[in-house]
């Protein structure tokens, strides 16, 4: 059955809590997608995610054949798993028709977007729908997370 978690960013941005994420999908050998709402923000993610560490590297790219090479696909499309095991959506990115296909799938979002929590509750909806089984995670005062439901 696939694993549906929802995290709740309160504390730390999107660009700040998805690194420490994927670096637990690298360490488990899971190939890992990352769908965003736009293109312009997979972009962002992409130059984000070669710095935000000097003690670390995210393998990645933004090439469906770099997922068979790379760990990590950046996408701002609702694309096939391509064989990944763990798919991550942010920004509101919409849960792909493929969503069983996954170990995971991985939301975040903003919770101090009123929108965005609106649309979690409703990507909450759809997975329960799905027959997928939902977790929620909030993020406490210094960014860590805390299984609530």
């Amino acid at each position: 059955m696939t694993e549906a978690l929802f995290y709740h960013l309160q504390t730390r941005s999107l660009e700040q809590a998805l690194p420490g994420l994927l670096e637990k999908c690298v360490e488990r050998g899971w190939r890992t997608v990352v769908q965003t709402g736009s293109t312009e923000r997979r972009d962002a993610l992409d130059a984000a995610l070669w710095t935000y560490s000097e003690e670390s590297f995210l393998p990645h790219g933004i090439r469906p054949e770099e997922l068979t090479e790379r760990a990590i696909r950046l996408t701002a499309e609702p694309d096939a798993a391509s064989g990944a095991a763990v798919r991550f959506l942010v920004d509101r990115a919409v849960l792909p028709e493929d969503a069983t296909a996954y170990e995971r799938i991985v939301f975040l979002f903003d919770g101090n977007d009123p929108d965005a929590v609106l649309d979690a509750r409703e990507q909450w909806k759809a997975v329960k729908a799905a027959g997928m089984a939902p977790t929620y995670w909030i993020q406490d005062d210094r960014g860590r997370w805390s299984k609530k439901a």
